[in-house]
Order: C-alpha cells, then structure tokens, then sequence
C-alpha cells in the first residue's frame, strides 16, 4: 500500500498546538473490502518517547514545545478481505516543523513557577533572563482547549515596573486540559501546564482537638472551603510531645482522606500539639503542592486540666451561693419593724 501524501504542518498561533495534515494515498479507499488508517507519530526533537495515534482521518492537532523542533510522520495501515485480514503498512512520509526564535538563549525568562491557588487562581511568576535588555517588557499568553485564540494576562505582578508574574483567574474550564503558556517579548518561553497538578488548597479550618470519655485523643477538622474540591483531598497529621522547655520534633501520622483521627488512650499520654495540612490526592491529580499547616500548636486537652476546670466552676458556684444568702440575711437586718395595720370600724 501506498503511503498518505503531502504531510503538513500549520501554526494556528495557539502557543504549540500544531495542526498536522495530509492527503490520502493514490487509488486507496475504504469499502467494504477494505480499511485504510493511519498512523501518526509525534514527539519533539529530543524526546524518548513518540506519542501515537490511530485515526481514519485526515488531520489532528497535537501540543508541542515550540522552543524544539517538532517531529512527525505518518503510514498508511490497510486491512479487510482485499489483504487477507492481514494488516499492511506503508512506508513513513516525515515533516518537521520549527519556528524561527528571536533574542539571544540568555534574554529568555528563568525560575517560570505557577502554583494553582485553592483551585481559584493561577499564578506564575518568573525573572528576567540574563541578557534581557534593560526596561524589557515580558507578556505572558496563555491558551487551553476552548479559546478561540491566544489570551494575554491582565493582571501582572510588577518589580520596579518589569513584568515578574501573572495572576490568571476563571480557569475552571482549563482544568484537566492542557494549558499553554509563552513568556515574550525576547527570546519566548513554551510550557504546558496541567492545573490539577499545580494546585495548592488553603489550609485546612476548624481544627478541633479534644478528649472522649474514653480518654482518646480526637482530632478533626473541616476542608478549606473555596472552589477547591473535598474529594480531591489528603491530610497530613503532625503530633510533637512535651518535652519541657526542649523543642520537640513533629511525628507524621499515615496521610489520609478522611477529616477525622482517633489516637488511642496509650498513644497521646504525652502528646502537647497537633496540626494538620492539605494537598491534592491522586484520584484527582498526579502530583501537587501541599497547603500551609494550620496554626502552629494546638494544644491538647489534658484531663487533668479538665478536672481543674470542673474544681473551679464548683467552687465558684459555691461561693456565688454564699454571696447570695449573706445578701438576703443583710437585707433582713437592715429592714424597720413591722407597722400596726389600722382597722376599719363600721
């Protein structure tokens, strides 16, 4: 079998999602004898792997990192009753496709960072490149599956009027999609970014640690709120013991997705603290960043501390009691003796 015909690819200026097309071969089609497909090979110069796809048409957009060059071939795969259910495959056509960069390697942005905030907002922030001329002005663009056409941030975050960030809001329908990303105006930048694994919740709330009448040891607390999903997330429980006026070390308890933790009455005789924090798990993400801890130290409950308590309500109410009927016995001492009430004589 013939391999496809004039392989092609196109910049739609969406920041490295190409458009790879081409022409079936000469005299081959499907019917009922037969099917023709293809197979389409992608990578960018440099990488291991090729990514492959398999398809009965004639065009696919892939994401690429236009800062290499990228690479791609296709062949022709024929398999019915004309070839004996046997699959044939053509010979590889190849094209590549590299956009001319401007700027010398040392005027492109260094340290490029972005952490998705609590599942509400995007933020990156980077630092000029070595060789950047003075005054430069870095734009950050961005595009995701959806976009007609590349956006440009609208609230970037500024040292001494350069350009060192971007605050990107409204993502929701970026999430679990490839987002794009390009630092110009020098020598440009290009990532892809996948929000889920950036995201960053806030700290956990309601952090609540008491005692059962069991003596257990009962930690809970409540998912940070926000747009952030609870499903999407693990704990980490750090406890540090008393040890006087040393600063005891933090011991981590097995990650979990619940908002509860019992300590069994043998396990906390000394325990003084508690905090807890959050991050991504990965039924929702492959990797993420773990949120803040709650306050530092959450003291623990101790019984006897509970039981100075009850003393001293006791005792307050006692001498509340006290107070009252010295009052009353005043009042009675104070009061003038009683006055002869004048009959009426009919």
């Amino acid at each position: 079998v013939a391999p496809p015909q004039d392989l092609q690819i196109t910049d739609p200026g969406l920041l490295g999602s190409l458009d790879i097309e081409w022409k079936p071969p000469p005299n081959v089609q499907s019917s009922s004898e037969c099917t023709v497909k293809y197979k389409l090979e992608y990578c960018n110069s440099g990488d291991r792997d090729w990514k492959v796809i398999f398809t009965k048409k004639l065009k696919f957009r892939a994401g690429f990192d236009l800062s290499r060059t990228a690479e791609v071939k296709v062949q022709t795969l024929l398999e019915g009753r004309c070839t004996s259910n046997v699959e044939v495959q053509s010979d590889w056509i190849y094209a590549t496709f590299q956009i001319p960069l401007q700027g010398k390697v040392e005027s492109e942005v260094q340290n490029f960072n972005c952490i998705y905030h609590n599942w509400e907002y995007l933020k990156c922030t980077w630092q000029p490149g070595v060789l950047a001329p003075h005054g430069v002005h870095y734009g950050l663009y961005y595009w995701y599956e959806g976009l007609d056409h590349a956006a440009q941030c609208d609230h970037y975050i500024q040292d001494h009027g350069i350009n060192i960030g971007c605050m990107l809001q409204n993502l929701s329908q970026a999430e679990y999609r490839e987002l794009t990303a390009a630092a110009t105006l020098v020598q440009p930048l290009y990532i892809t970014l996948h929000l889920h694994n950036l995201a960053k919740p806030f700290p956990p709330k309601d952090l609540v640690v008491s005692m059962s009448a069991a003596e257990e040891l009962q930690v809970a607390w409540s998912p940070p709120g926000g747009k952030t999903p609870p499903q999407c997330l693990e704990y980490e429980v750090q406890l540090t013991e008393d040890q006087g006026e040393t600063k005891a070390a933090w011991v981590s308890v097995p990650t979990q997705l619940e908002t509860t933790l019992t300590i069994p009455r043998a396990n906390h005789s000394r325990i003084s603290c508690v905090r807890v924090r959050g991050r991504t798990n990965i039924f929702c993400a492959d990797q993420g960043f773990w949120s803040e801890w709650t306050q530092e130290c959450f003291s623990v409950p101790r019984k006897g501390n509970k039981q100075l308590l009850i003393l001293i309500s006791v005792v307050m109410s006692l001498s509340s009691s006290l107070i009252i009927f010295l009052l009353i016995g005043q009042c009675k001492k104070r009061s003038p003796a009683g006055k002869p009430v004048n009959a009426s004589v009919g």
